[in-house]
């Protein structure tokens, strides 16, 4: 049966009429019945999601939860043309007028409605930056504007205006810094980057332009509680089976990573497998926000990622590890396991806009038991790469439909009672520490004609995990920025100084071993080729020979040749139009197979039978079946052309 809106208006209707109750309470504010359930069907007033709700029922007086920026911005940029661009973008940016309305005993999740008394200047604060006005003096102050919680009767943002920077170097005399924040309730790192592209000019000569005048604004009349009762009513009418159809989504997804890590070769990589240890970053966090940054040149970690391999995630999170390890030593506080990293990765399409959150979790042994750098770095390749093939396991969308169909009133409840009892205290952590990495602005930014110099990133601490990691990329430096509390890290600018060194220490051995390595590949060259040479040679002649049928064959695969103590990466990447076969070092193929250089010169030669190496494990082939079938259909094809 299909429920229509008609036929439920006429049956909420006549149900609310019989119940004595509200009938006293419409009597009493006269209000039309017919109106409530109007209001209640009303499909522009949008309800959070219960992922974004998780950001909302995590606050509490020590952990407000809000991120924020803080932009140092060059030359004195006055405050009135400052708020006036502000006040022209606020129709670009529709939730920064809206406040959450809670629904009637927190049945439901809460709505996003108009403010009806928004007013920018109770967003917008002017200050000056006291005396000495140099970078531990405006680190300080951003740290107790960070610290304090946004008012959650009104728009969930703020802006600080912080003038008179004389005494930071390479920032001229009178420049201005600007700290913005945004609860997380509305926005994710990669929706805050979209954001930040409305604020401001891709172009200097922003101050030559016209700028547009605000457009008025024209709150809608806040609903009534009844009807967002009766809203949540309907939304549960029309999905009533949604709890246990993402029960059994969710169990599905489980259980295929199950049965996938039983058969792949990583299953030793289990999660399962490895303890969390318990740190000094898993305790109670204090109310006071402390934080520090270290600004590194992109170019740089991009190098040493080229001579690596792996990924500029990889590079970051081996950094990071080197400081924490050495954080630890010192202290005398670095347990014997390594310590375990949630990185968040975004599941954000085009299609998802800029507003809300859109992302998925993945944890990484961050190696902090290995010494050596370079062996922890290689670790933490790993690491990565499996921590993805799980992640793609599980489907992070499916687990993103979990929170939705978590009641808000009992995860509301659970949020506090963790915090309240020290439940913390009770088992291992899931994680140790949050690495994020979230991609910036590639060029310069302006405001009013005016330079961005740097952006930095602060973001929330809860108890349990009082230290999170953000790296943000901006014109061709990234700030790695550390935000903790004053009990789990009252020197996190000590601990920015250990990120910067353990980044010089990283690059120096990645540069000598880089060298080292292309002699001795120079030096392996000489001595012999590899065997089975002639089989990617033919390969290559067949896909160019076969470009009319290469649509059957498209699709990224990576076979890894065995050569006793090494091995030699191939990857093959085959597009509708065209193909193409390089060696190349993949951490994360999407089809992996693995085969021995001698037995594959052997498969080519006719000695063996493809479906014979298949059936002994001589040849594995690793990664989604229709992806596994398109590369045996074309090995296939290709020995027995």
């Amino acid at each position: 049966m299909i429920l229509r809106k008609e036929h439920l208006f006429e049956v909420l209707s006549e149900k609310i009429s019989k119940v004595p109750a509200y009938v006293g309470m419409i009597m009493a504010k006269k209000i039309d019945i017919k109106d409530i359930v109007q209001d209640a069907l009303d499909g522009d007033i949008k309800q959070i999601s219960g992922y974004d709700a998780a950001f909302l029922y995590a606050e509490s007086p020590t952990s407000p939860m809000h991120i924020a920026t803080l932009n140092i911005v060059e030359g004195s940029l006055k405050f009135e043309d400052f708020k006036e661009i502000v006040a022209s973008k606020m129709h670009l940016l529709p939730k920064f007028r809206k406040r959450l309305l809670n629904v009637p005993l927190n049945l439901d999740y809460p709505y996003w409605v108009d403010d009806p008394n928004f007013d920018i200047d109770l967003h917008l604060n002017r200050i000056k930056l006291p005396d000495p006005s140099n970078w531990k003096t405006l680190r300080e102050l951003t740290s107790t504007i960070f610290s304090s919680p946004l008012d959650l009767r009104r728009p969930l943002w703020s802006v600080h205006f912080i003038e008179g920077i004389n005494e930071i170097a390479q920032v001229p005399k009178g420049s201005v810094a600007i700290v913005t924040k945004v609860h997380h309730v509305m926005i994710d790192g990669g929706s805050g980057v979209g954001m930040m592209g409305v604020l401001y000019d891709k172009e200097e000569d922003g101050k030559k332009k016209k700028r547009t005048k605000p457009k008025p604004f024209t709150p809608e009349p806040l609903p009534d509680e009844l009807s967002l009762l009766l809203k949540s009513g309907y939304s549960f009418l029309k999905n009533p089976f949604k709890i246990p159809k993402t029960i059994l989504e969710t169990g599905y997804a489980f259980a295929k990573s199950r049965a996938q890590k039983t058969l792949s070769i990583q299953k030793e990589f289990s999660s399962a497998t490895y303890p969390v240890p318990i740190s000094i970053f898993n305790g109670s966090i204090s109310a006071k926000r402390t934080w520090g940054t270290a600004i590194l040149s992109f170019d740089r970690i991009n190098a040493l990622r080229k001579t690596a391999g792996g990924t500029i995630n990889d590079v970051i999170l081996a950094i990071c590890a080197g400081a924490i390890r050495r954080y630890l030593q010192e202290r005398e506080r670095l347990p014997l396991q390594p310590l375990v990293a949630n990185v968040p990765i975004s599941i954000r399409t085009e299609v998802d806009g800029h507003g809300g959150n859109k992302i998925a979790n993945m944890m990484i042994q961050l190696a902090t038991h290995i010494a050596d750098p370079l062996d922890r770095l290689e670790y933490i390749q790993e690491q990565t790469m499996l921590g993805k093939t799980r992640h793609k396991a599980n489907g992070a969308k499916t687990l993103a439909k979990m929170a939705d169909a978590v009641p808000f009133g009992l995860a509301n409840l659970a949020a506090g009672l963790y915090s309240k009892y020290n439940i913390k205290d009770l088992h291992r952590p899931p994680f140790n520490v949050t690495i994020t990495n979230v991609p910036g602005p590639r060029n310069l930014l302006y405001l009013n004609g005016h330079k961005v110099v740097s952006i930095f990133g602060l973001t929330p601490v809860v108890d349990g995990f009082g230290l999170i990691i953000a790296a943000f990329s901006y014109n061709g430096q990234v700030s790695i920025t550390t935000t903790s509390d004053s009990k789990t890290m009252p020197d996190a600018d000590l601990f920015s100084k250990y990120v910067r060194e353990s980044a010089n220490e990283l690059e120096d051995l990645i540069k000598k071993a880089g060298s080292k390595k292309a002699a001795e590949v120079l030096k392996a060259k000489t001595k012999a080729k590899t065997k089975s040479t002639p089989f990617f040679t033919a390969l290559r002649k067949y896909l160019k020979n076969t470009s009319a049928t290469l649509k059957k064959y498209t699709g990224e695969y990576h076979m890894e040749i065995g050569k006793g103590q090494s091995t030699e990466g191939y990857d093959i990447r085959i597009t509708a139009s065209k193909a193409s076969i390089r060696k190349a070092k993949n951490l994360d193929p999407k089809v992996l197979v693995e085969i021995d250089d001698d037995i594959l010169f052997d498969l080519y030669k006719g000695t063996y039978e493809f479906e014979e190496l298949m059936i002994q494990g001589r040849i594995k082939i690793t990664g989604p079946v229709a992806a596994k079938n398109k590369f045996k259909k074309l090995l296939s094809t290709f020995l027995a052309r």
